[in-house]
């Protein structure tokens, strides 16, 4: 740095100015800018006061950048920085010198306010994120400490219902207990009396399993006795005493015989006569079926038979329908179609005197032929 004095019309003035050059040299063949960065004036006049003191009158500050360039020794360019001017009027080299010490401690001063207020605008900052940290973490905190608290508090009540809930349940099971106890002796005595009674039933089996037997064995003879009176009844049926001495026929008394077969013709009046179902029983307690045909020749004789017959009024013979076919009581079917109307359900047949059979009611009232085997004698 350099510092200079100069002299005005009006008094001497001091000014002091800084210089600060650029560093960095400049590269060939360029040229260098001279800048005049900074240039503070103060101008003032010096007046005598009363108490014969000196007043300095100090006037704006005024800010002044011009630039040339010259041209180096060397061909180069190079840039001069007037960094600083600082021009302070005075009326004595004593007071140019003053000014400038108190120039110069004003701005150490200025500079240590500054790094002061820097330091403690930096302490300020670091405090109040301290204090920022510290508040956001009590909060977080409190509200950890909240939440936890509610979970406590929840897990609490969750816990007194379900006690609640196992102390119902406690006693809706000693209540269960007790009914299924009531229940379990109310079964043992049930099993009690009714064990009594299969033992009671037992001895009643056993005494009717005796009387069983003994009624079978009377049954037994009964059926032998029967058979014997049966056997004997047949003789005496088939051949009858006549001054002391039997006569035996093929047929009983009031059947028909005719070849190989014995016929009882019913020609009951209208208020006796039955149905087919009727008739059938009523063969088989004779030992007989209703008549049963396969030929045109028994065919005719059964006509024969057929007294007093007329249209739908006639005798019921053993032939009716199943499963849609005609077919006679001893399982066999018609074989000759054409001795009847085409079979349909509900429908049985019987002979007319002269005509062919006709189908009708099984439920209607009619008379009825019995077949049986003729005795060879």
């Amino acid at each position: 740095m350099a510092a200079a004095m100069a002299e005005e019309q009006e008094g001497v003035n001091y000014a002091s100015v800084v210089f600060k050059a650029n560093k960095n040299p400049p590269s060939e063949g360029k040229t260098e800018e001279i800048v005049y960065d900074e240039v503070k004036v103060q101008n003032g006049t010096t007046d005598q006061a009363a108490d014969g003191k000196t007043e300095e009158i100090v006037y704006d500050e005024v800010k002044v950048q011009n630039g040339t360039t010259d041209q180096a020794a060397d061909g180069k360019t190079e840039e001069i920085v007037y960094d600083e001017v600082k021009v302070q009027n005075g009326t004595t080299d004593q007071a140019a010198d003053a000014g400038f010490l108190v120039d110069k401690r004003a701005n150490n001063r200025r500079r240590h306010f500054k790094r002061l207020a820097c330091g403690l605008g930096i302490v300020s900052v670091i405090l109040l994120s301290g204090i920022i940290a510290v508040c956001v973490y009590i909060a977080t905190l409190s509200h950890e400490n909240e939440r936890l608290e509610e979970i406590q508090k929840n897990h609490l009540t969750n816990l007194t219902n379900r006690i609640n809930e196992l102390s119902s349940e406690n006693e809706n099971l000693k209540r269960d207990n007790i009914n299924l106890t009531v229940q379990m002796s109310n079964l043992i005595q049930n099993y009690t009396v009714l064990e009594n009674k299969i033992t009671n039933l037992t001895e009643e089996n056993e005494e009717l399993k005796s009387q069983k037997n003994n009624l079978t064995e009377q049954i037994q003879e009964m059926k032998a006795n029967i058979n014997i009176s049966r056997a004997q009844w047949s003789i005496d049926a088939y051949c009858p005493k006549k001054s002391g001495e039997r006569h035996c026929k093929a047929c009983q008394k009031n059947w028909e015989h005719n070849k190989l077969s014995c016929y009882m013709i019913h020609n009951a009046i209208r208020s006796e006569r039955i149905t087919w179902e009727e008739a059938l029983e009523n063969c088989r307690g004779k030992n007989s079926d209703l008549a049963v045909i396969h030929d045109d020749k028994e065919k005719k004789v059964i006509s024969d038979y057929s007294w007093d017959s007329s249209g739908t009024d006639g005798y019921w013979i053993g032939l009716r329908v199943e499963d849609k076919k005609w077919k006679w009581i001893d399982g066999s079917d018609l074989t000759k179609s054409y001795w009847i109307d085409p079979p349909a359900e509900g429908r049985c047949a019987i002979s007319v005197k002269k005509d062919r059979w006709k189908s009708v009611s099984c439920d209607r009232k009619q008379r009825w032929i019995c077949k049986q085997k003729a005795l060879s004698v």
